[in-house]
């Protein structure tokens, strides 16, 4: 088991006085047998209401709500710590109808897995154009393997970048410019498994490495696929990997659009766009020895 702390601070400046309408916040992991929070605090000013609840994808989400009046900022501050109990990435079996491509889904599993099977996309000749391998692999090819084929090729053919404008880029869009953020390639994993029949879910949420000890990281994307057998199983293209217990799950949803970390409205002058300050710091907390 492993010790992590999360500090996340979002910060809005305005040019001009607004009034604040609620904000949505995920902020809070997904509790689990790997997971477990330890101690939260959010902190948010100006002062609001928060009130708690989960989805109807049981992700745990805070509505923030501002009394009356005008402001120039807005800022929320969550502060976490975690315990991540150590699990193997592979270490899973999964069941003999879903073994090799296509998975051959049960009824039962179709109807629950039905919003995961559905497109969000229009279809796109760039898109299917990259699917199209998958699609002529030869009956029998291990499941397995067309997802870690897939995870491998969207990080060898886009280059990472950061984005720091909201909304996820199109499949089609970001195969023609070859270049986006970790929710735009977890978004192309999620619509690719989706025309292949293949259940998957869009995750937002954070990942420990060496680069996040400092502060200065910002919140992570990846996709899960369901695998009968074993269950949400992640991979993440921008990082090559089977998710492990370095990834720190949030909010999951089928539409990649619908899980910002924070989202709200305002009101103030026409044409007034917010700056925007993000500030993510995931360090492990060690035991003295």
């Amino acid at each position: 088991m492993k010790r992590i702390e999360i500090r996340h601070s979002t910060r809005y400046g305005f040019a001009a006085p607004v009034t604040l309408g609620a904000h949505t916040l995920l902020l809070r992991p997904r509790e689990g047998h790997d997971l477990r929070i330890a101690s939260s605090s959010l902190d948010i000013s100006p002062e609001a209401n928060v009130t708690w609840r989960r989805d109807f994808y049981d992700n745990v989400l805070a509505v923030a709500n501002f009394a009356d009046g005008t402001v120039t900022e807005v800022s929320f501050e969550s502060r976490l710590e975690v315990e991540l109990y150590e699990i193997t990435p592979l270490d899973f079996v999964v069941d003999p109808h879903a073994v090799q491509f296509p998975i051959d889904y049960s009824k039962e599993e179709q109807t629950a897995l039905r919003p995961f099977l559905e497109t969000v996309y229009d279809r796109h000749d760039l898109t299917d154009e990259w699917i199209a391998p998958y699609t002529q692999m030869n009956k029998g090819t291990e499941t397995f393997f067309v997802l870690d084929q897939m995870n491998h090729r969207i990080n060898e053919e886009i280059v990472y970048e950061e984005r720091d404008e909201p909304g996820v880029l199109a499949p089609e869009t970001l195969l023609e410019i070859r270049k986006g953020s970790c929710r735009d390639m977890a978004a192309l994993f999620v619509e690719a498994c989706r025309r292949l029949n293949i259940a998957a879910r869009f995750v937002s949420g954070y990942v420990h490495g060496p680069a996040t000890e400092a502060g200065g990281a910002s919140s992570h994307a990846w996709a899960e696929v369901y695998l009968p057998g074993a269950g949400w199983k992640g991979f993440d293209p921008t990082n090559i990997a089977v998710v492990g217990p370095d990834h720190i799950p949030v909010a999951v949803h089928r539409h990649p659009e619908k899980v910002p970390p924070v989202a709200g409205s305002f009101t103030g002058p026409n044409d007034l766009v917010p700056t925007l300050t993000v500030d993510v710091q995931i360090h492990e907390i060690l035991e003295p020895v």
